[in-house]
């Protein structure tokens, strides 16, 4: 099984997946990245940290399934992760939605929404970013947000759309559901 978690940042994305990698037999996605690191990111474990060249190289060699432009990089994956027969998660840009549909037919989408946007926010500006940077990507996460709740056919596009409320209850809720998702698939 192939799942995303979907929303803006700030979300939860990260943390469930995380979640998910220790509580279910999920592997995370090696999201490909040519932005800097993150304080508190680590090459190979976060994600895979790489020049705009470098990556250009593995596209070469045919082990690239899908990229794409976003923020200040490419964001990429490789092709024998996401076509793996393991189950595997991973945080989707909610933009590339369509794309991720004709990539993978199968894949399981969750978007996650902030039952208070105001935690996203100061969970964005807890990474550290430059001023100019996070006045962006707080710019950036209000507009996804507010274009998500009133954008009834983008909303239809998801598999799931669940509240997150940053606590113990919405985990457990969330976990569940991808309890037996994955029991659902296992049987098949």
């Amino acid at each position: 099984m192939l799942l995303a978690f979907v929303g803006i940042t700030g979300v939860g994305k990260s943390f469930l997946a995380e979640e998910l990698s220790k509580t279910l037999d999920f592997k995370k996605v090696h999201t490909i990245r040519t932005r800097k690191m993150r304080p508190g990111e680590v090459n190979g474990e976060t994600g895979y940290f790489m020049t705009e060249q470098e990556l250009e190289e593995l596209k070469k060699q045919g082990k690239i399934i899908y990229d794409f432009q976003v923020f200040d990089g490419t964001y990429a994956y490789l092709k024998e992760e996401i076509l793996s027969k393991d189950n595997y998660v991973f945080e989707m840009h909610y933009t590339t939605i369509k794309d991720w549909k004709k990539v993978v037919p199968n894949i399981v989408t969750i978007y996650l929404l902030p039952k208070d946007i105001d935690i996203a926010i100061e969970k964005l500006k807890e990474r550290g970013m430059s001023k100019e940077k996070e006045e962006d990507r707080i710019q950036e996460l209000q507009e996804q947000y507010h274009n998500f709740m009133k954008d009834k056919e983008l909303q239809e596009q998801f598999d799931y759309v669940i509240e997150n409320n940053y606590d113990e209850a919405s985990k457990q809720k969330i976990l569940e559901l991808v309890s037996q998702l994955f029991e659902n698939d296992s049987r098949q």
